[in-house]
């Protein structure tokens, strides 16, 4: 099989799976929460950093939210079966950049990588990202290249990849939706709360022997756990949060 071909399997396979990816990233904290300590030897200076590394991934959540907010039914969605794609994405957000969801989720875990305030694990964290969506990203565009043709080869001429290049930005044709975002990103930022006071309740026990979660971390987790049970009920059993053509 020549490399590109390889390349475009693993890559639909790792579509597949690709909800699990944090999973595997997981592994990677069990080391450095291993060597956790408060920064400076301070809890009240660990909880500011830790705030600075919720407005990071915060940053990246923001970003998922200012293009599923103009993006059409059937595109940028959560498929994990097989790639979905009604019409081809060129305006907005996908006018600076080729992949700007996965730019946020790589912004949000960076966020969650810095948190244990150890060197190395926003540098693994980045590796394994590059390698893993890499795949996943040549996978997309061979789907997108087949489907779209030419049209898909202009656009990828002129719009880079992953990293913006916002001088050429071109207005979204549709609105901003903002049910749409709450029917589709409650969940990412459900994770992302939970992620950070999973890893402070880890932290602190670590450091003083006994399960302990700051109350900013403490009040965030339930209160965006309430967003997210009404949020999903509110999907699930009615159609309130259900947008035409989005």
């Amino acid at each position: 099989m020549k490399l590109e071909k390889k390349l475009v399997s693993s890559g639909y396979w790792l579509f597949r799976w690709r909800s699990y990816f944090p999973i595997v990233i997981i592994l990677f904290f069990i080391p450095a929460m291993g060597e956790y300590e408060y920064v400076g030897g301070s809890r009240e200076m660990t909880t500011t950093w830790g705030l600075f590394c919720l407005i990071v991934g915060l940053l990246g959540l923001v970003f998922r939210i200012l293009v599923v907010g103009h993006t059409p039914q059937n595109t940028s969605g959560r498929n994990t079966r097989e790639q979905i794609a009604e019409v081809l994405n060129t305006s907005g957000w996908y006018s600076v950049v080729r992949h700007p969801l996965y730019l946020g989720n790589y912004t949000m875990g960076l966020g969650i990588s810095l948190f244990p305030y150890s060197w190395w694990m926003p540098v693994i964290y980045t590796f394994a990202f590059a390698l893993y969506y890499e795949r996943i990203m040549i996978a997309e565009e061979d789907f997108l290249r087949i489907k779209f043709g030419d049209d898909f080869e202009k656009w990828s001429a002129e719009t880079p990849g992953f990293f913006p290049d916002f001088s050429k930005w071109d207005s979204p044709l549709l609105n901003f939706s903002f049910k749409n975002i709450l029917r589709r990103e409650y969940s990412s930022l459900f994770a992302l709360i939970f992620c950070f006071t999973a890893f402070d309740l880890v932290g602190n026990y670590l450091v003083v022997q006994k399960p302990y979660i700051v109350p900013m971390w403490n009040n965030l987790f339930w209160t965006t756990l309430a967003v997210y049970l009404i949020l999903r009920t509110l999907k699930r059993h009615t159609q309130i949060l259900d947008v035409k053509g989005r």
